[in-house]
């Protein structure tokens, strides 16, 4: 009969000690990558709604510019979200008998809010930073700064889902280095900062070229700036008046 192996009670201390030392590691390494995975961000999980919208029909398919639903993105600190008369401006016209657009015809008959099928009013909200940060829409849109770069492909979604994670390393990525994530549209120097975001997606229907810069926004992937599209990114933000000094500022976010 072959014998069994019994560690000595010194080696069960030395076990015991390193089991001790290295738990605390695995258990913040473990509670790290869930915190960290799409169950607990949710980025790339399409969110229910009371009305199933698509981004992609009505920005994309259709041609719908982002303003005309999120009218105060570029004068206000939220996008804002459209009320169910901007819905009807065209649904009262088209798809007028659609089951599921139900919602929103009772929605504009009774003037209450949008309801899901158990009553409770409003939309699933996708985008949220806490509580605690301060976020300006309507500063990111006047420098340049592309809706997909913070939403993802947005254009490219049938229902609305997280694009990225909104984690504090994220938004200091750019607040550190934006002259990586600013960029001119040589093709239309005419255009402010602002008109550049939303022209994109027009240029995209158009078939226009695009640059690597802009396909990648567009794909809501991230993008890794040569160095001379670095140079002339802080040019930029001299020229579109970013206090780059002051944006690791704790107040900046934190108010």
């Amino acid at each position: 009969m072959a014998q069994i192996f019994k560690p000595s009670a010194n080696t069960m201390a030395k076990l015991s000690l390193i089991a001790a030392a290295t738990l605390p590691w695995i258990i913040m390494y473990g509670g790290s990558t869930i915190s960290r995975s799409a169950a607990n961000t949710l980025v790339g999980v399409p969110l229910s709604q009371p009305v199933p919208f698509s981004h992609k029909h009505h920005a994309w398919e259709l041609g719908i510019d982002c303003r005309y639903c999120h009218t105060s993105v570029e004068k206000s600190a939220v996008a804002g979200i459209p009320g169910t008369e901007t819905c009807m401006s065209c649904h009262s016209q088209i798809w007028t008998n659609s089951p599921i657009l139900e919602p929103v015809r009772k929605s504009y008959e009774t003037g209450t809010p949008i309801k899901w099928a158990d009553d409770t009013e409003g939309w699933n909200r996708v985008n949220k930073v806490p509580e605690f940060v301060y976020f300006n829409h309507s500063i990111h849109i006047n420098r340049g700064v592309n809706c997909n770069q913070c939403h993802g492909a947005v254009q490219k979604m049938t229902i609305t889902w997280k694009g990225k994670t909104f984690f504090m390393s994220w938004c200091l990525e750019c607040h550190r280095d934006p002259e990586k994530f600013l960029y001119k549209d040589e093709k239309n120097p005419q255009l402010s900062p602002s008109e550049q975001v939303f022209n994109l997606y027009l240029k995209n229907q158009m078939g226009v070229e695009l640059s690597a810069k802009e396909r990648s926004l567009l794909d809501g992937q991230d993008y890794a700036p040569t160095a001379e599209e670095e140079r002339e990114g802080l040019e930029l933000v001299k020229l579109r008046g970013v206090a780059a000094k002051q944006l690791t500022d704790c107040w900046i976010c934190h108010r």
